[in-house]
């Protein structure tokens, strides 16, 4: 399995990582520990979750229990320093999150020991923020989002705190490395600027959605990969699985996403469907496997750090970590373009 660093910090990570954000609704505990197996077996040595998991769907019953089905594995297994484990504090919103309100400093120290505690660990290797407590484009928000109207004081003031206090904690020993999530080039920027000027902790990477169906990434995220070694975490790389073709023609297979969240965090759009009818149509075209392609055009990407996979099922998860071993022909790349050109932004 190829590595690659989280930022500056030299922190190796498998170039894919598990996800983990069904396990405790869609699948089981033992289910979630087989899947860390055959993933740990195959090379993978990253784990991302985060305190809300799971959420298909979201509840107040289940918050938190992700990170406990992670922690019986370390548990069970002994294998903690192994394993580059990342998880993530909430933003505002939920309710049953600390009343749904922002992140502050005496959140994230809470949060933090929390997740140490259903995790069984003593220290976490990148501890991410899931969203910022002002607007973003993500979560579908790009087509009506808006900065305008924000209070440009306060969203200074909570990246400025939230920097700090993590760095304290860096310094503390309970976090190795820092990451956001959902984040833009502004708000990554004042982050790195903001350490680099008062000698904090660097942000190491953003956790953004990528794929063949999302590439906002390719423009200024980018740029800002190459010149500030913040790679990008990418999830949903299967765009929700649109990209395995499963959902074609109002098809919704039992026990999928789908069947759960019938709109897929709005991706479930009819203009998606000839975007993923002619990525399918250029997989069969080469002979090759349309999941695999999509994972594997996402690995091949100059600044991602690695490709979150999830998966519900055994066989999803070996075809998934497979797509390591494809490298895509200038020919698939090539005919990847051309439909990205005819369909730049399907959902």
């Amino acid at each position: 399995m190829k590595t690659n660093s989280l930022g500056r910090t030299g922190i190796e990570v498998s170039q894919i990582c598990l996800g983990t954000m069904t396990w405790g609704t869609q699948n089981s505990e033992a289910e979630a520990h087989a899947q860390m197996d055959y993933a740990v077996e195959n090379g993978v040595n990253f784990f991302d979750t985060a305190e809300m998991y799971p959420v298909t769907p979201l509840s107040a019953e289940t918050y938190g229990r992700t990170e406990e089905y992670v922690g019986t594995w370390f548990g069970a297994r002994k294998k903690r320093d192994d394993i580059v484990l990342a998880t993530k504090i909430a933003g505002p919103g939920r309710p049953w999150v600390r009343d749904g309100k922002p992140i502050t400093p005496q959140a994230i120290r809470t949060a933090l020991d929390a997740s140490l505690k259903r995790l069984k660990t003593d220290y976490i290797d990148l501890y991410q923020i899931h969203w910022p407590n002002r607007g973003h484009f993500h979560f579908r928000n790009s087509w009506t989002y808006t900065p305008y109207g924000q209070d440009r004081y306060q969203s200074h003031v909570d990246i400025a705190e939230t920097l700090d206090t993590l760095d304290r904690l860096v310094k503390a020993g309970k976090i190795r490395a820092i990451g956001l999530s959902n984040e833009t080039a502004w708000g990554t920027m004042r982050y790195l600027n903001r350490a680099e000027q008062n000698d904090r902790t660097r942000i190491s990477t953003v956790q953004n959605e990528y794929s063949l169906l999302y590439r906002h990434h390719d423009l200024d995220m980018a740029e800002l990969a190459y010149y500030e070694d913040v790679g990008l975490l990418a999830f949903s790389p299967l765009a929700t699985g649109l990209l395995t073709g499963k959902y074609l023609g109002g098809k919704v297979p039992a026990g999928s996403r789908a069947s759960i969240q019938p709109e897929l965090g709005g991706r479930r759009k009819p203009q998606q469907e000839p975007a993923v009818e002619a990525y399918m149509a250029v997989a069969e075209k080469h002979g090759l496997d349309p999941a695999q392609m999509a994972l594997a055009f996402v690995l091949s990407r100059p600044f991602v750090t690695a490709a979150i996979i999830g998966a519900t099922s055994m066989e999803q998860l070996k075809i998934n970590i497979a797509a390591r071993e494809l490298t895509l022909s200038e020919a698939v790349l090539d005919d990847i373009a051309r439909v990205h050109r005819q369909f730049p932004m399907p959902i």
